[in-house]
């Protein structure tokens, strides 16, 4: 008896003259069993289908303030501030300017997005654009601000509160 051996994948199959060629592990009188679905669980199978197609992936939250931690590389201080978008702080020289924020709904893995602009202000010499760009809470070394005196990353996005905007409105009249 002639015995070909054929590699799948991890498994080997064998092929036998003596059974013209089929792999020695199928029969000829082996039942081929067709599946037997209900119609209600066909029903509730669909029915779960096209709703997790129309839900859509979840929508990001945009938000109006952002957290920022900034290291002075020389004294080794470490400042945590927040900033509302569109407004500035300074860090030391820096002038920060959030332009846009959004941080991922609950139900995925936490990510925040910012759009930021950073200037390096000096009293000697005009202002610098010391970074323009995007950064990620998840990966502040993705896309980083490269500057000889300060680090800068962002911790987190969040909507401000209608209470706080009516606080803020109440001490600006």
């Amino acid at each position: 008896m002639s015995t070909l051996r054929k590699r799948t994948g991890g498994s080997v199959t064998r092929f036998s003259a003596t059974t013209g060629g089929k792999p020695s592990g199928l029969r000829e009188s082996s039942p081929v069993r067709a599946a037997v679905v209900r119609p209600g669980v066909l029903a509730i199978l669909a029915g779960g289908l096209l709703a997790g197609l129309w839900s859509g992936p979840a929508a990001a939250i945009e938000a109006d303030v952002v957290v920022l931690q900034g290291l002075d590389k020389i004294t080794a201080r470490t400042s945590t501030f927040e900033v509302g978008v569109d407004s500035a702080v300074t860090f030391g020289s820096l002038e920060i300017t959030p332009r846009y924020c959004e941080k991922a709904p609950p139900e995925e893995p936490p990510e925040r997005k910012v759009f930021l602009e950073i200037d390096d202000i000096r009293p000697d010499q005009p202002a610098e654009r010391a970074f323009t760009g995007w950064m990620f809470s998840s990966s502040p070394a993705l896309n980083a601000l490269e500057h000889p005196v300060y680090d800068v990353w962002v911790l987190d996005c969040r909507v401000r509160e209608a209470e706080d905007e009516a606080e803020d409105e109440a001490e600006v009249e």
